[in-house]
């Protein structure tokens, strides 16, 4: 079945012309040089982003493929000013960022709830001839035209906000864990990118404080070159304040994955690697003291890198990992909340050669037809029967 977590999508939008100005001249019998009276030009609609944190996902916006603003009305007679186009408001979740389609340049980013940002401003009315009088030309016979429309394609990516982002590559545990310390319920099998959309869940701390976990699909060596899922979930880290690096304990060289993990992220965005991590060992129920005591050996060499042995199955020093990803989340250099109002988090421009694959994807992915596991079951019962037949 088709889930309902949408995170691109591609938009053409389109602002208000303004509207003409009128040429008009009053002429009535009690007045017979009335001189001119046409009216300006009404005002385009604009198209203006809108933070709304009732929204957590772009579904609403996957379908809208053009959003056009109204156009101002013209002037009339007697003075009449043209009707303004209505502004068009989107409503995106915090975290949203545009990127114009055809350049892959950064637009803007809407970081928080109730913030507007005008992305196509309305183009302005065009002046009636009314306001071109003067003593040396009482009776021009002209008007200004108005602005023209502005149109861009734009393409709106969410990155979620979340104070922990869980990096690892599949099944190394990270849906386990977030199922473990909080009421969120991700897909979890012994299989290969289970996950398959990044997931929130709310991990509850003591004295009834919290703080918020995102897990994302496992990344492999090679994704920067679009090996697995690629890197296509990673933007979702890059608003994260801390990173839980998540490592199996039976892997055979923990300090070799971890630096696998930490080169994808260097390709994908360096200033990732700015951000506070964090190292759990996972699956260490299948492992006992003396074996731990190894691994420790084989750890990675980075100094200030917290690490913790953990079992999300059953608990092992989950309580541990809690208090050093809140000591490490309440650091005076590491807040979320300083990071965000000192707007350190810098967008790049798409490069464009990964750009058009990316296009190209979502493109592919809306051709897609999803059917449900009953369907399936009806298919199975269906007779085919040959062209002779």
């Amino acid at each position: 079945m088709e889930s309902n977590f949408v995170d691109y999508v591609k938009i053409l939008c389109r602002s208000g012309k303004g509207g003409r100005g009128s040429m008009h001249l009053r002429h009535v019998k009690y007045n017979p040089n009335g001189g001119p009276d046409g009216g300006d030009g009404g005002k385009g609609g604009s198209i203006i982003l809108r933070g709304n944190h009732n929204f957590w996902t772009l579904l609403h916006l996957k379908f809208e493929r053009h959003i056009f603003a109204e156009h101002g009305g013209n002037g009339g007679k007697d003075k009449c000013h043209g009707t303004d186009g209505k502004d068009v408001y989107i409503d995106v979740p915090p975290g949203t960022v545009v990127y114009n389609a055809e350049t892959g340049k950064f637009v803007c980013d809407v970081a928080y709830d109730g913030q507007e940002i005008v992305l196509l401003k309305g183009g302005r009315g065009g002046l009636g001839n009314f306001q071109f009088r003067s003593a040396t030309n009482q009776a021009p016979r002209y008007a200004q035209p108005g602005e023209p429309a502005q149109e861009m394609t734009i393409i709106m990516e969410l990155k979620l906000l979340a104070d922990v982002g869980l990096v690892g590559f599949p099944n190394a545990g990270k849906s386990t864990l977030v199922s473990a310390l909080s009421n969120a319920k991700p897909k979890i099998a012994n299989y290969p990118f289970t996950t398959m959309e990044p997931s929130l869940g709310i991990v509850g701390y003591r004295d009834n404080k919290s703080f918020v976990m995102a897990d994302i699909p496992g990344i492999i060596e090679g994704a920067a070159e679009g090996r697995g899922l690629g890197l296509r979930f990673l933007r979702h880290i890059e608003r994260n304040s801390l990173l839980l690096f998540m490592v199996p304990g039976d892997t055979d060289d923990i300090s070799r994955e971890y630096h696998i993990l930490i080169d994808e992220l260097r390709k994908f965005n360096p200033e990732l690697l700015s951000k506070q991590r964090v190292l759990a060992v996972t699956k260490c129920d299948l492992l006992d003291e003396e074996l731990m005591e190894m691994l420790r050996e084989q750890l990675p060499s980075e100094e200030g890198l917290p690490v913790v042995f953990i079992s999300a199955v059953t608990g092992f020093h989950l309580d541990e990992l809690k208090d050093v990803l809140w000591s490490e989340l309440n650091s005076e250099s590491n807040k979320l909340q300083t990071i965000m109002a000192d707007d350190r988090l810098v967008h790049r421009d798409k490069d464009m050669s990964v750009f058009a694959q990316e296009l190209a994807d979502e493109d592919a992915d809306d051709d897609i037809e999803y059917i449900d596991e009953d369907e399936i079951e009806d298919l199975e019962d269906v007779e085919y029967l040959d062209d002779d037949e």
